[in-house]
């Protein structure tokens, strides 16, 4: 096991386009770390220049105690799980695990150990005379694993592994990997472009936008602590509302003016925000999470905590409802919110012809609101998030 150590990696290709800029990252010794972004963020491009299989432009790259740029892929000791499983279909199991320690002329008895080691860990020791023909996209996937972690590498580097299998699956193999993960301690670089994916699995995740690192942290401090509009956009299913407001000053109380709306800020939001009282009278984006929303009906309600408007479309999720509601306050249009717009596979953003701004609200499934009903929505002052609309940047301090 080894810590990677990114320092001002970039990569530009001879056309001018630049798929990495000044990335710095240190990935600690037995780290998950996760990597993730839109199409075209540049996560996958820094992950092959890990493994080699890029040429750097510019930066340096440690594995271990050593710089690694000019070492060849194959001798970092590094193993790479793509998107496709890439098995051998003629080889059984044992065979394609066993495949790069044959390579390796290692002895027979050495190769059969590491590989029924490795396929208890993985759950395949009943599979191991299957081909791969005979096993399910899950079992495929994690013999792709095995036939990585047989070679006991200093890191692994994951890109979008779980990307072809369906919705089921993927959160059976996202359990089964952070497992695997755990018991085998090694160092890990995971691409993917679900935001799920990144905050289950990783004990640190970095956030991409242009080639640029955005923001790193662990995903709970994303979540709660967004660095700017993008990473507060991207973060959280279903997205971040972002809607313009204004906000002003009563008797010495903070008010965020939405339309024909306003909400109350409790003391504690200024307090932790002290450079908030700096927009008084000022623009700002505001941001809701769908999660800090309640039905008033089954809420503790108060005056300054409501929104009122009609349900536009309700959705029945079990063990929620997801309740589409528009506030008539213009829709947040900058270019954070086109590329998360995009990045959703539309480039509309959350506003409709005459209604504003559409909210989303999560709701508790004992809701009675219907579309075409009026709903008054409980908001959770205290968890509201503010970004500076000419900057992006989340206000703090």
């Amino acid at each position: 096991m080894a810590e990677v150590v990114l320092t001002g990696l970039g990569k530009a290709y001879g056309d001018g386009t630049r798929a990495v800029t000044d990335l710095n990252l240190e990935i600690r010794d037995g780290e998950f770390l996760v990597l993730v972004g839109p199409s075209g963020c540049g996560k996958t491009t820094a992950l092959r220049m890990i493994a080699g299989l890029e040429q750097i432009t510019e930066g340096t790259i440690h594995i271990g105690e050593n710089v690694v740029n000019d070492v060849p892929s194959r001798d970092r000791d590094v193993a790479m799980v793509f998107q496709s499983y890439a098995l051998y279909p003629h080889l059984n199991v044992y065979d394609n695990i066993a495949f790069g320690l044959t390579l390796r002329k290692l002895a027979k008895k050495e190769i059969d150990h590491r590989v029924r080691e490795v396929a208890e860990v993985l759950e395949l020791t009943e599979h191991l005379d299957r081909k791969p023909r005979n096993l399910s996209g899950g079992q495929r996937q994690r013999v792709a694993m095995g036939r990585a972690i047989v070679r006991a590498p200093q890191a692994f580097l994951m890109d979008e592994p779980l990307s072809n299998l369906d919705a089921k699956l993927r959160v059976q193999m996202r359990a089964q990997i952070a497992r695997i993960q755990r018991e085998i301690g090694v160092t890990t670089v995971y691409v993917t472009h679900d935001q799920t994916e990144a905050m289950t699995l990783g004990d640190r995740v970095a956030v991409m936008r242009r080639g640029v690192l955005q923001q790193v942290g662990p995903p709970q401090e994303l979540y709660d602590r967004p660095v700017n509009l993008f990473v507060a956009g991207f973060i959280g299913s279903p997205g971040m509302n972002l809607v313009s407001a204004q906000l002003v000053e009563n008797d010495g109380q903070l008010w965020v003016s939405l339309g024909s709306d306003a909400l109350l800020l409790p003391e504690s939001v200024p307090t932790q925000r002290p450079a908030l009282r700096q927009y008084v009278g000022r623009d700002v984006v505001v941001g809701i999470r769908p999660e800090d929303m309640e039905d008033t009906a089954l809420a503790d309600a108060r005056e300054g905590e409501i929104l009122h408007s009609v349900a536009d479309l309700v959705e029945a999720m079990g063990s929620d409802v997801l309740v589409h509601f528009p506030v008539d306050v213009p829709p947040v249009v900058t270019d954070d919110t086109r590329e998360l717009a995009k990045d959703t596979g539309t480039d509309d953003l959350p506003g409709t012809k005459g209604k504003g701004t559409v909210l989303v609200g999560r709701f508790s499934p004992r809701t009675r609101i219907y579309e075409g009903q009026p709903v008054a929505a409980w908001v959770d002052t205290s968890r509201l998030h503010f970004f500076d609309p000419a900057t992006g940047s989340s206000i703090w301090k």
